[in-house]
């Protein structure tokens, strides 16, 4: 027993700790390398969500700035309808006022009574200014009243009646008369309403239709 064989453990316990030391090293780099792999795997699924909303962001900035020139082009449009629609609406009321002329000089002159006699006759839009002498007031107040009753001339107002004394004529004695002042206005046909399928175009107002037709 004195003799026993001693074992020196201490290489061995050396080569276990190393070994241990080895696996843990080789496990950390795993887990690094791991680490990285997600790392880089996020970033990528990250980067490639990044260049998809990019390239969603580009396709909405190129169909926003398309909508934008088809907007102008709508007001460019719009503004040409409108300007078409002006244009019409003067040619309507042009081609429903073109005979007005006629029928307001032929209205005037059917409505003097006897007894009144033109100086002149001035127009500004629908208002109408006449000027005449009269052998009396009550021969004015037939005027006004025939033009109540007009189809083509309306509201009369009386400005001025004054007593003026005309040049006499020659071997004639001065004679003293009335002259006045009456503006009016006159009734002008509306345009006319688009068509109905197979009947002709027709004013908007059956007073001014009755008028044309009177006329």
């Amino acid at each position: 027993m004195a003799n026993a064989v001693r074992i020196n453990l201490l290489p061995h316990r050396e080569e276990k700790r190393q070994a241990r030391q080895r696996q843990f090293v080789s496990f950390a780099v795993l887990l690094a390398i791991l680490a990285l792999a997600v790392v880089g795997l996020v970033h990528m699924v990250f980067a490639t969500r990044i260049e998809d909303q990019d390239a969603r962001n580009k396709l909405l900035k190129t169909e926003i700035a398309n909508l934008d020139n088809q907007i102008k082009e709508i007001d460019k449009l719009r503004d040409q309808i409108q300007q078409v629609l002006a244009r019409k609406q003067v040619v309507e009321t042009l081609q429903a006022n073109r005979s007005e002329a006629v029928h307001l000089l032929d209205q005037i002159v059917r409505q003097l009574p006897d007894g009144i006699y033109l100086k002149s006759i001035k127009q500004s839009g629908t208002r109408i200014q006449v000027v005449g002498y009269a052998q009396s007031n009550a021969r004015v107040s037939t005027l006004m009243r025939n033009v109540d009753a007009s189809p083509w001339v309306t509201s009369p107002e009386l400005v001025e009646i004054k007593l003026v004394q005309l040049p006499p004529a020659r071997g004639a004695t001065p004679q003293q008369v009335n002259e006045f002042t009456l503006n009016m206005q006159t009734k002008r046909a509306p345009p006319l309403t688009a068509p109905a399928a197979g009947r002709p175009a027709t004013p908007t107002n059956p007073a001014a239709a009755g008028a044309g037709a009177k006329a």
